[in-house]
């Protein structure tokens, strides 16, 4: 049975977690988490999507290593990781985006299970709910 989820660490652009929750929800995430940053609801969500799939929120990153799913793969999603391209996704995962403006830290990178990332043409990093979304579209529809 196939399996994931996704969330952002420290999260610093809250419009980027409606962003990031709509996408999840359109390509069959069983949920999104924040850590660090509570989520508020916002009025452009048009789709409801907060009542389709659930959003948690832990304090710290010890609190969702203590509660992440069993058997899942801590997938971090951070330059110099494997190319998105050539990546395969494991059937259960746990994908995790750093802030907008530093990323996932070193500390937080030591307990993924793994590292993906994300080619483009210019140096510039993406934006991170646009960054969270191509991850879960190569997961549903590039990679079969």
């Amino acid at each position: 049975m196939s399996y994931f989820e996704i969330g952002i660490y420290h999260p610093k652009i809250k419009g980027n977690i409606g962003t990031l929750w709509r996408s999840a929800y359109q390509l069959g995430a069983a949920g999104i988490f924040t850590i660090g940053s509570r989520y508020k609801k916002q009025p452009s969500d048009c789709h409801k999507t907060m009542h389709q799939i659930p959003l948690r929120h832990y304090p710290a990153m010890d609190d969702f290593l203590r509660n992440r799913p069993r058997g899942a793969v801590l997938v971090g999603i951070e330059t110099d990781g494997t190319p998105l391209t050539s990546f395969t996704h494991p059937a259960q995962a746990i994908y995790l985006l750093g802030a907008e403006d530093y990323g996932l830290p070193p500390n937080v990178l030591q307990v993924c299970n793994c590292v993906v990332s994300l080619e483009s043409v210019v140096e510039a990093p993406y934006n991170v709910a646009i960054a969270g979304s191509l991850v879960m579209y190569h997961r549903c529809f590039l990679q079969r």
